[in-house]
């Protein structure tokens, strides 16, 4: 129990982190926040380290996707705001992140000293003032009395809305005693005070759902956030209904039931289940995010008419809006209040394509490797447990088409579409699953690893991470798909346009230079033979550290669905 007479600013706010789940600070060290990186390992909390503080964003944001919550630690200026972008994806796909950012010491901002990492005009607040739009909470840890309070302010709102928050931490307040008094309680969140309304909406929906002729469910990413994942998943389990995901929330249920039917693609999928979609009289729509990107292109997008959408503290049947009903209290009413007997059932289930593993052949063997083939090959490696990451591009759209075995998560391009991204969050998606594994938390699974597809133009972004994934030790096998330059971009404009090249690196070196050991596994193949081959070889299907293959693929070969569309967009203007 710490001691209630008084504990140092830094011992307190890193307790805090600890208490919350996290068990590692991603970031860089600078002159301003040195000190505070001081008390980091002996709260217990390993050190990170990352090469950059975009990737250390990156990273934290990956981190806290898998394991609740994650955090990093930049220096005031040019540390944060190299972070920013990250923040800003966390927050604009919900990633709970505790930015700490260590500030200059208090006499030297209040005497509006000119000093490095400045504007040079003795303003200090302009940084703040950057992060606020990206952040749901910023605190100013300068005054001892209230900084506990401010502490467990900023922790309690980056928990709540699931989004980034942002302390700054002066360097003379690092050793500064503030009141313990607060950490013999951990952090709860409020309790849900439901609207006078809510019980007749929750009648309302679960009639709904006694008349209905042919319901579906629909789950998106910000079901994550709300903390219902594991009420949606009962849910899809007793109504037995055809249930799609969208890009954001794949992997978040059991892909493997019979009624569920992955990704719902809009105009892209199957006109079979686009009808019976379009059909239904029904929608239950949960943790909505239809970017463009996560409802391909708005057509993935349910009638607003048979659907009722439950998400964040508002509930909206068709047209009509009731605020004030959080997201699991309306979920946990509707399974309490639902008399399964009396739930619409389909006598004879519609014939819905289902995700199927086609895998490899032997006629196959010969031939070059496309979009088409290599995905349905290289998903026999995906194992229960396993991280998927899709990186913005391709890789994003064509990783989706494999089938996914128990507790796979996967992360694929949502809104944010920061290219690059997915490197920095397969190193703190790796972590979190690895301490996970260690804390028997993991869905009794063992062994686990993280499996990273990304493009050549997207690993230059921020190939470094490559470095801290193998320091240290993390299991992450990457796929490089080498289509020689931005193919996403060529097919949205500029098909043929140098400015959509990159240079040629060699790639399967970048395992050695980023410093693994001289057995590290490495590859590079053009035919599905080859890559059958590797993916039989025991040192790549073993899952302990890093392991890299090269992929060859064309130019301008993309997968079925948005990108094959835009690529003929492109072909159809050049005729």
């Amino acid at each position: 129990m710490p001691d209630t007479a008084g504990i140092k600013l830094a011992d307190y706010l890193l307790t805090r982190l600890k208490q919350l789940g996290i068990g590692a600070v991603h970031g860089v060290p600078g002159d301003f926040n040195l000190t505070l990186l001081d008390y980091v390992e002996p709260a217990g909390l390993q050190w990170v380290g990352n090469a950059n503080e975009l990737n250390a964003g990156y990273a934290a944001d990956g981190y806290a996707r898998i394991k609740g919550v994650g955090a990093l630690i930049t220096t005031f200026g040019v540390g944060e705001l190299s972070a920013i972008n990250a923040i800003a994806g966390a927050y604009a796909e919900r990633a709970a992140v505790v930015h700490i950012v260590g500030t200059p010491d208090r006499p030297t901002q209040d005497s509006r000293r000119l000093v490095h990492h400045t504007f040079n005009d003795g303003e200090f607040g302009r940084f703040a003032q950057m992060a606020k739009p990206v952040t749901v909470a910023q605190v100013d840890l300068k005054d001892p009395r209230t900084s506990p309070e401010h502490i467990d302010y900023a922790l309690t709102q980056c928990l709540l809305h699931s989004r980034p928050v942002y302390i700054q931490v002066p360097v003379d307040m690092v050793s500064v005693r503030v009141s313990a008094e607060p950490l013999a309680s951990k952090i709860r969140m409020p309790e849900p005070m439901p609207a006078e309304s809510s019980n007749d909406v929750m009648t309302e929906i679960v009639n709904r759902m006694y008349s209905a002729k042919q319901p579906i469910i629909m789950v998106d990413g910000e079901t994550r956030a709300f903390g219902i994942t594991s009420l949606v998943q009962q849910l899809v389990e007793v109504t037995g209904w055809p249930t799609w995901s969208t890009a954001f929330s794949w992997g978040f249920l059991d892909e493997t039931l019979p009624n569920v039917h992955g990704i719902y693609r809009g105009m892209f999928d199957a006109p079979a289940v686009k009808k019976f979609v379009d059909e239904s009289d029904l929608i239950l729509c949960f943790g909505a995010h239809f970017s463009t990107t996560n409802s391909h292109a708005q057509t993935s997008v349910p009638k607003t008419e048979p659907t009722i959408y439950i998400s964040g503290t508002e509930t909206r049947i068709g047209d009509r809006i009731f605020r004030d009903i959080p997201a699991k209290l309306a979920v946990s009413k509707i399974l309490e209040g639902l008399e399964r007997h009396r739930v619409s059932t389909y006598s004879t289930y519609p014939d819905l394509a289902r995700p199927a593993h086609e895998g490899y052949s032997d006629e196959l063997t010969d031939q070059a490797l496309t979009q088409a083939t290599f995905w349905p090959i290289v998903n026999s490696i995906v194992q229960p447990g396993d991280i998927i990451l899709g990186e913005t591009g391709s890789a994003g759209h064509g990783c989706r088409n494999m089938v996914l075995p128990k507790h796979v998560r996967t992360f694929l391009p949502v809104t944010w579409l920061s290219i690059g991204y997915m490197l920095g969050a397969a190193q703190g998606a790796a972590l979190a699953q690895r301490e996970l594994i260690s804390s028997s938390n993991y869905h009794d699974i063992q062994s686990a690893r993280t499996i990273l597809f990304i493009g050549d133009g997207s690993f230059q972004m921020t190939v470094q991470e490559l470095g801290t994934i193998i320091r240290h030790n993390l299991n992450v096998t990457v796929f490089l798909l080498n289509n020689d330059g931005y193919t996403i971009e060529r097919v949205i404009h500029g098909l043929k346009q140098g400015y959509n090249d990159v240079a040629a690196w060699n790639y399967t070196q970048a395992p050695s230079f980023f410093g693994a050991s001289e057995d590290t596994f490495t590859a590079t193949v053009r035919t599905c033979g080859e890559l059958q081959q590797v993916l039989e070889t025991e040192a790549l299907r073993k899952v302990e550290g890093i392991k890299f293959v090269e992929v060859i693929l064309d130019r301008e070969d993309v997968p079925k669905g948005p990108l094959q569309w835009l690529l003929n967009n492109q072909l159809a203007k050049q005729k």
